[in-house]
């Protein structure tokens, strides 16, 4: 049985840089966005790597979409994307 994919609300701990990598995914951000446990059970990863088209920054609390909605919120159907930033969280919702 595949897992379910939700979304989930994570804090961006820094970025990845690779210069070689599928043609689809050229010219775009990827940051490493370690997963808020009490929001979330993500069946034992601390931290996912998510493509990001909005511009978020390192200490942003950010939301991330996973599997089909990952490529749709995102526009890149085609692409090889598991995990996309498509919101940053404003401040002073108590997530620390």
């Amino acid at each position: 049985m595949q897992e379910e994919k939700i979304m989930l609300i994570g804090k961006v701990k820094g970025s990845v840089v690779s210069t070689r990598k599928c043609e689809r995914l050229v010219g775009n951000k990827f940051m490493i966005v370690e997963v808020l446990k009490q929001h979330v059970q993500t069946g034992g990863a601390d931290q996912i790597i998510a493509i990001d088209k909005i511009g978020a920054g390192i200490g942003d609390y950010v939301l991330v979409a996973q599997g089909s909605a990952a490529r749709v919120g995102t526009d890149m159907e085609d692409a090889p994307i598991d995990a996309a930033i498509v919101g940053i969280i404003d401040e002073g919702l108590g997530l620390e």
